[in-house]
């Protein structure tokens, strides 16, 4: 459908508004990390890779990260298992209240992050009597990581159906030779996409980690979010965090990628 020539360039210009607004920010970050000045005084006085070379050698930030890593591929492994189980359930079995199922599996994603810290919070100490650990964690950002899987597994299924399937069985496969043999193999594009989309979500969360985290386990975001306001270390901080920008769109491109070739491979576009 060709559009008319103003339609067309009022949609630029909103694009490139959005994008601008988005992205200087980020930009801002990037290059503060190179500024002389602790203050990140505007214009840059100057340009230097000593904080870079602090922020390398920092210990804080380098157990938050490993932290961070932990966290986010256990919560990750947790969200591909379950999340693929309850697809596969709610695509192959029909009874009442499905849709309300599927709603509930889909809802932690879209409450605000402070309530769903709370409940975790409460719910681990006050009533479960557990102590906040790194665990606690995996858990809380697992209930929001199974989302992305779940959706990329329904999002595969919807387009596939079930011929493959229904054939491999009409041969005489079983039911676990039929999902490592057929199901398994048209989900893995998918199933990877949710797993990186999963790490990222985990990777960048600080408002649920908040709650859900003991004194002693530091993510990355929390450790950034505690160092801010400390002079010495403030110019560490913004290094880290533009590094922390970089790292967080390669697993969210990487899943895009996956995304669109899947969708290639199965419609034949090229």
């Amino acid at each position: 459908m060709k559009l008319p020539t103003g339609l067309r360039a009022a949609l630029w210009v909103t694009s490139a508004i959005v994008l601008v607004f988005i992205y200087v920010p980020l930009l801002l970050v990037l290059l503060n990390s190179f500024n002389t000045s602790r203050t990140y005084a505007w214009p840059p006085a100057g340009y230097t890779m000593h904080w870079w070379q602090l922020a390398w050698h920092s210990q804080g930030a380098r157990d938050a990260l490993w932290t961070s890593v932990r966290v986010a591929l256990a919560a990750t492994v947790v969200a591909l298992v379950l999340g693929t189980l309850a697809g596969m359930a709610l695509r192959r079995t029909r009874f009442f209240g499905r849709h309300v199922v599927s709603l509930l599996i889909i809802l932690p994603i879209a409450l605000p992050g402070i309530v769903t810290g709370l409940a975790f919070q409460n719910g681990f100490r006050t009533i479960l009597g557990i102590e906040l650990s790194l665990w606690t964690i995996v858990i809380a950002h697992a209930t929001f990581c199974i989302v992305t899987v779940f959706n990329n597994v329904q999002a595969r299924f919807s387009r596939l159906g079930g011929n493959f399937e229904q054939a491999s069985m009409d041969l005489g496969a079983g039911p676990f030779t039929t999902f490592r043999l057929i199901t398994l193999p048209m989900l893995r594009s998918a199933l990877l996409a949710g797993a990186l989309l999963s790490f990222g979500l985990s990777f960048d969360e600080i408002v649920v980690t908040t709650f859900t985290a003991s004194a002693t386990d530091k993510t990355l975001p929390i450790w950034i979010f505690q160092n801010l306001f400390r002079p010495n270390q403030a110019p560490i901080v913004n290094c880290v965090a533009a590094a922390l920008v970089l790292f967080s769109a390669i697993p969210i491109y990487l899943a895009q990628r996956l995304s669109g070739n899947a969708t290639e491979a199965m419609t034949g576009a090229r």
